[in-house]
């Protein structure tokens, strides 16, 4: 099952088919559209995604990253 949240007016999921990727939506869920497009080197697969501050975390199974671009870019958190 994807993991989702809500950021600001959007909800940000891993997607459903391909835990390389993330999908946001700006109608409660109702569609979803690409955000990020994956890269199985870093950040790799997503496993949970959180809120700290202004960034988005992601869990993946290459560590822990951040995203100050609501997951456009990714980037290791040391």
């Amino acid at each position: 099952m994807a993991v989702e949240i809500k950021k600001g007016r959007e909800l940000i999921r891993i997607c459903v088919e391909n835990n390389l990727k993330l999908e946001y939506s700006k109608d409660a869920g109702a569609n979803w559209s690409n955000r990020y497009m994956g890269n199985p080197t870093l950040p790799g697969n997503f496993k949970d995604l959180s809120v700290s501050g202004k960034d988005l975390m992601g869990e993946t199974d290459k560590g822990l990253f951040y995203s100050k671009n609501n997951g456009k870019s990714w980037y290791k958190k040391d």
